[in-house]
Parts: structure tokens; C-alpha cells; sequence
């Protein structure tokens, strides 16, 4: 397993019960799949530095996980049909 680091940006016209199961669902993917997650950073509402489906805003989350590629496939196959989520990147953590 290895370590990355995801971070994903959503719609930000949620509510907030939408939101809080849209992070939900994100984090199921992961674990669902053998992945651990191991920090979640909610960075909150912040502008987009250009316009993305209309928004000039998005709700930015920041997660740390172990784990394989199976999971991190399947994550990104998922969250590509999401339509909460409107942009996404997965990275290998390399920070100690």
C-alpha cells in the first residue's frame, strides 16, 4: 500500500446535510476498497481560481490514505460520475 494524497472539490450550493453524506460517500469509496484514511483536512468554501460548471466557488477537502491501486482505480472511476464532486486530484504522498 502506499501512501497519497486526495484532495476534491465540491459543488458549493450543497447543504449542508448534502454535503456532510457527500464527504461520506467520497471516504466510503476509499475504505470500501482496503484503503485507510488516515487525515481528513476540511478547508472549507474558498473561490476557484476559474470558473468550473458555472461555480466560481467549491467546498475544498483535503484526505491522506494508504492505499492500494484497486482502491485508488475504483475512486477515481466513482468520483469521475459523481456529480457532487467537480474536480478532483489523487497524488502520491511523498512528505514523511
Amino acid at each position: 500500500m502506499r501512501k497519497y494524497e486526495i484532495m476534491y472539490i465540491l459543488r458549493p450550493d450543497l447543504d449542508e446535510e448534502s454535503e456532510k453524506a457527500a464527504k461520506e460517500k467520497v471516504a466510503a469509496i476509499l475504505t470500501d476498497n482496503g484503503a485507510e484514511i488516515n487525515e481528513v483536512k476540511d478547508m472549507g468554501k474558498r473561490r476557484l481560481a476559474y470558473e468550473i460548471d458555472d461555480f466560481n466557488n467549491g467546498v475544498y477537502t483535503v484526505l491522506y490514505a494508504m492505499a492500494n491501486s484497486e482502491a485508488i482505480d475504483e475512486f477515481d472511476r466513482l468520483v469521475k460520475i459523481n456529480n457532487d464532486v467537480i474536480r478532483f486530484m489523487v497524488i502520491k504522498d511523498e512528505r514523511e
